[in-house]
């Protein structure tokens, strides 16, 4: 489930990240940092699903 985790989280930051952690701070910080840039969302992402 992992794999699949990391591919969402670089092609749709936001959905591997609520797959992870579901409706949460990390989810709605996701979104932002993807509308800001599209490589921040991305490291965000694979940081909170390696963390987990």
């Amino acid at each position: 489930m992992d794999i699949v985790r990391l591919i969402f989280a670089i092609l749709l930051p936001p959905v591997g990240v609520f797959l992870q952690v579901g409706f949460s701070g990390a989810f709605f910080l996701n979104i932002l940092l993807t509308i800001l840039g599209y490589i921040p969302g991305i490291i965000h992402a694979v940081w909170i699903i390696a963390k987990r």
